[in-house]
């Protein structure tokens, strides 16, 4: 490149000029074809070839020790390797030559795989060509006295960074994918050649983001184009001249008024995603290695860290690393974040599960490392719970970072920092980064942009960069701290200082008098279709979390009761755990592939096998064991309702608990009509039902009121074709509402499978396409407000969604969900683009369509996704995406849902209460026939659920009680217990406890005082 030219002595056109400059500097720093004459082809200076190499193939997962006593054979660079999943590691032996004494030393290391280098035993530093990190350097400054012979290992795993998608990231992995090292030697790094090339492309950068029509872009562009003046490739001491200009420029200061970077490392780590759990701890040792040989380096530098799982792993599977962390946490460098388990969905998990993340989060990071997390860290996850701020704040958390928002599909959110108010009115500091990113580079577009899209400007002027690789590409690099460092304070940019969390948000909090409120939940314009993916999954989420709620109580109960009864502390924290690990934000969501989908579903089999047998060991203490049969209710109400029991020849039977109702014995009749439907009544609801299995009609007896709009069928099953843009697994495209395909074809007809009495049923099928089809068992119970439907689908579809629809004879505005510890409403009408966005939401348990005095409600057992348009209230059942999953929810699914049509609101026709009784089973249990029925606890108003009954973490012999208000309302409850209760303390949800908080405790019970969705945790002494 003629270096000669003088750009002083003429003047163009402004625009020209800097385009013809522009382009110079670049080709001059970045033409890697011309490698004699421009600089970055003199990054790398003398190579040398390795003594050897050699390696070894192993389709596990194998740890160190293990891996070096295995047979090495030689290994030739681009020989081939693989297929995906396996690790071949490697054993490589190098000298390094004399002559390279005082200079910095590297293996460079190019593979397809992500690799993790070896040394003395220790893992030392991570490798991914991705992440940009393809050397390891084996010394800074060539001395004497270091080792010149020296033996490494380095284990490849045999996926890229983002797994081994086929032509698409997302695509499903190609499983006979193979792999190959590129390139193995010993280096020489010119460290001047890389400070100057760093010199160059921040000055270049920085001309691209002011542009032409900002001063200092003009200077930026002459500053370069002089230093390309002054610098010649083939004169190394012409290099400082250059970067003292650079330096000069960098050095200019900023005004007082300038917004601040507050930069953070980080590595976000999906705990599974495109690759299986265990693929995820090697991600982490890589990753975390090689943050901890930068603090090494840089003492400046701050590495932000979140999920107690992850650390849970590395403690386990690379115990040194984990000590260096731990001694790098308590010097400030390395900061635990989040104070939950994983990262988890923001939508699906109930609220104990939620409390369980923080709960289990927070002590680890307080056992491991004695701190307490400030700040709830889920920079990547599909909508937030309007419950959340309340319970951030009852586990001492005041701040949130996340940054999910910025990718709504159709509104943009209109701030980046700001309080969000919960259900309940709890408020916590929120920063969504508005550089859009937590994976930045350190680049000038990455402060630019941070500047230029906060929409809080006058408000808020403190920003988070979170910047380096994730997903194991190894975090951030020596580069981007050195991008960082030239612009710390550099006029015409924002002032950038490395930070921490607590630093971020103690100033936004200093500054906080003008921020904005957004009240209740934010909800993710994008990625509904994670409500419904992976059906299994859901289903095994929720029965889970049902699980474990009773097996709680039960032994609780059997504490008391049996006091040489052991409470199974460590085998339920071991399956929480596994639950919690399971509603990490791409698992529970089904956005994940088939090797994860197996994983979760085997954990979901461990609670359910290990679950049981604590079930049955808490029941065995709770009372003899007989010939009689007896119920477990979990539940802290009478329940009225048909149960299946057995026979003395061990036939089933049907047998009713509590079969009174109102004083009045009531019971099931069917009829079959001529025209073929079959009329269902028991009292309470009259039914008819159709051929095809639809509803032709739903009657509330009691208030004469028919809940199926007119000229419709209710418990009509529709198909609908369901082709995403991209995000196959994650999206549903509200194009998709235009296919509504119902269907009609009858393969049985309905017919009466059980006549009445206490139970009466009909079934019916229906063919779906040539490969699938839906059977149904339509169930109603003496004494029961709604009917059930009992469906089993064997579903071999493409590209298709399946739904359930109950157009009701209600008219509102609004319709009501269950979400986490409460419930909220959202339109039923599209009047704006943020009512249109909500054509497809997310609910727990129930959704309500109520018009004064009258209403509908839609009940189902592990069901998250719900459409309620006009009239139409919708369950969404099944999807059938192919990516990153090809056989995503292919198979058989088995599940109910249920209609009450009810008078009044729905907190007074006790729906809450019903949807818990559909999903909590009463239990049958064996005892002797002079058992006397036991009730540990009540409460005094339906407004009030006792959720959870559990024994206090630390402290023996002290049981944890958690309640809150369901009804939206202010209210006075009292929690009645039969158990020996001497003390009781309100606590928070990591069970702390106020010596100056006593509970108002008499013999009467606990009085307690309750706001809208209010949660309240106590500490009851036994």
């Amino acid at each position: 490149e003629g270096t000669s030219t003088s750009t002083r002595s003429s003047s163009p056109s402004p625009l020209n000029l800097m385009r013809t400059l522009l382009e110079r500097a670049e080709k001059f720093i970045s033409d890697i074809y011309f490698t004699d004459c421009n600089l970055r082809g003199r990054l790398y200076g003398d190579s040398w070839p390795l003594d050897s190499l050699a390696s070894f193939l192993s389709e596990k997962r194998i740890r160190f020790t293990e891996a070096t006593k295995q047979n090495f054979a030689p290994y030739k660079v681009g020989d081939t390797f693989g297929p995906t999943w396996w690790t071949c590691w490697f054993k490589v032996t190098l000298t390094i030559p004399e002559s390279w004494r005082g200079k910095e030393v590297h293996l460079r290391w190019e593979s397809d795989g992500e690799a993790m280098v070896w040394r003395d035993g220790q893992p030392v530093q991570g490798l991914t060509k991705e992440g940009e990190k393809t050397s390891y350097i084996l010394s800074d400054c060539l001395k004497d006295e270091e080792p010149h012979s020296v033996t490494l290992y380095v284990e490849t795993a045999c996926n890229g960074l983002f797994g081994a998608g086929q032509g698409s990231m997302i695509a499903a992995p190609d499983p006979n994918r193979t792999f190959s090292v590129q390139r193995a030697e010993l280096v020489v790094l010119n460290s001047d050649v890389r400070e100057l090339l760093t010199d160059f492309e921040m000055l270049v950068d920085l001309v691209k983001e002011l542009g032409e029509g900002e001063q200092r872009g003009y200077q930026a562009l002459f500053t370069v184009n002089e230093m390309v003046n002054l610098c010649d490739p083939f004169d190394p001491n012409s290099y400082s001249k250059a970067r003292s200009l650079a330096r000069n420029f960098f050095n200019q200061r900023n005004g007082e008024s300038q917004h601040t970077v507050h930069a953070m490392g980080h590595c976000h780590i999906d705990s599974a995603w495109l690759w299986p759990y265990e693929e995820t701890i090697r991600k982490c040792g890589r990753s975390w290695v090689t943050a901890i040989r930068l603090m090494e380096k840089n003492p400046e530098f701050v590495f932000t860290c979140s999920q107690a799982q992850q650390f849970q792993w590395v403690k386990s599977w690379y115990p040194g690393l984990f000590s260096q962390i731990q001694q790098f946490v308590e010097k400030g460098q390395f900061i635990p974040v989040g104070g939950t388990w994983v990262e988890m969905d923001g939508n699906l998990p109930s609220g104990e599960s939620m409390v369980r993340q923080f709960l289990e989060g927070q002590r680890f990071f307080n056992q491991e490392f004695g701190i307490h997390c400030k700040e709830f860290w889920l920079p990547d996850t599909f909508g937030y719970s309007a419950q959340l701020p309340q319970i951030m704040q009852g586990c001492g958390i005041s701040n949130f970072l996340t940054q999910k928002l910025s990718w709504n599909l159709v509104n943009t959110f209109p701030h980046n920092t700001f309080f969000w108010e919960g259900l309940d009115g709890s408020k916590v500091l929120t920063h969504f980064p508005p550089g859009n990113s937590y994976e930045m580079k350190g680049k000038i577009e990455d402060v630019i942009k941070t500047v230029k899209n906060n929409k809080d400007k006058g408000r808020a002027n403190h920003s988070a960069v979170l910047f380096g690789f994730g997903d194991g590409g190894g975090g951030p690099t020596q580069l981007m701290l050195d991008r960082l460092h030239r612009i710390k304070d550099s006029d015409g940019l924002p002032k950038v200082q490395m930070s921490s969390p607590d630093k971020l948000f103690s100033q936004l909090q200093a500054d906080s008098a003008l921020l904005c409120t957004w009240t209740g939940e934010l909800f993710l314009e994008l990625h509904n279709g994670t409500y419904t993916t992976q059906a299994q999954i859901k289903r095994g989420n929720r029965q889970c979390e049902t699980l474990l709620h009773d097996i709680e109580i039960a032994s609780c109960l059997a504490l008391c009761r049996d006091r040489m009864f052991q409470y199974p502390v460590e085998r339920l924290q071991e399956l929480w755990r596994l639950l919690l690990l399971n509603q990490f934000h791409d698992v529970i969501p089904g956005s994940c592939i088939e090797m994860v989908v197996d994983d979760a579903l085997k954990y979901y089999e461990d609670i359910r096998s290990g679950g049981a047998a604590l079930l049955n060991d808490a029941c065995g203490a709770l009372c003899p064991k007989g010939n009689a049969a007896g119920v477990f209710n979990s539940l802290p109400w009478e329940r009225h309702e048909v149960i299946q029991t057995q026979d003395g020849a061990g036939k089933p039977t049907l047998g009713t608990f509590n079969p009174f109702f109102n004083g009045i014995l009531l019971i099931c009749c069917l009829t079959l009509q001529a025209d073929g439907t079959v009329l269902m009544e028991n009292g309470i609801l009259r039914t008819v039902v159709n051929k095809d299995g639809t509803l032709a009609s739903l009657c509330l007896i009691s208030a004469n009121r028919e809940a199926i709009s007119d000229g419709c069928h209710g418990n009509q099953f529709v198909m609908f074709d369901d082709v995403p843009l991209y995000w196959d697994a994650w999206d549903v495209m509200d194009y998709h509402l235009q296919t509504r395909n119902p269907l009609h074809e009858v393969v049985q007809p309905v017919h009466v499978v059980s006549t009445g009495g206490l139970r009466g049923s009909v079934s019916f099928s229906l063919r779906i396409s040539d490969k699938s089809t839906v059977t149904q068992e339509i169930v109603m119970d003496a004494m029961c407000p709604y009917i059930k439907f009992n469906t089993e689908v064997k579903w071999a579809e493409s590209h298709k969604f399946l739904k359930v629809e109950f157009p009701v004879r209600v008219r509102s505005a609004n319709a009501t969900y269950e979400i986490q510890f409460g419930h909220l409403q959202r339109p039923t009408h599209r009047n704006t683009s943020w009512d249109w966005a909500r054509f497809e939401v997310w609910g727990h348990k129930w959704s309500d369509l109520s018009e004064h005095n009258f209403g509908v409600a839609l009940l189902n057992d592990c069901k998250y996704g719900y459409s309620v348009h006009r009239n139409t209230m919708t369950l969404s059942l099944l999807r059938a995406p192919k990516a990153p999953d090809a056989n995503a929810d292919m198979g058989t699914h088995s599940f109910t849902y249920a209609i009450m049509p009810h008078t009044g609101s729905f907190q007074d026709a006790s729906v809450i209460r019903c949807a818990y009784n559909l999903n909590f089973p009463l239990r049958l249990i064996q005892c002797t026939p002079d058992t006397l029925p036991w009730s540990a606890f009540s409460v005094s108003t339906e407004a009030v659920i006792l959720e959870t009954v559990k024994q206090a973490e630390d402290r023996k012999g002290a049981l944890v009680v958690r309640l809150y208000e369901s009804h939206g309302s202010s209210v006075v409850a009292t929690l009645f217990t039969s158990l020996p209760v001497k003390e009781a303390w309100h606590c928070d949800l990591l069970e702390r406890h106020d010596s100056t908080q006593p509970a108002h405790f008499t013999s009467e019970g606990v009085t307690l005082n309750f706001s809208p969705f209010q949660i309240v945790s106590l500490l009851l002494i036994l």
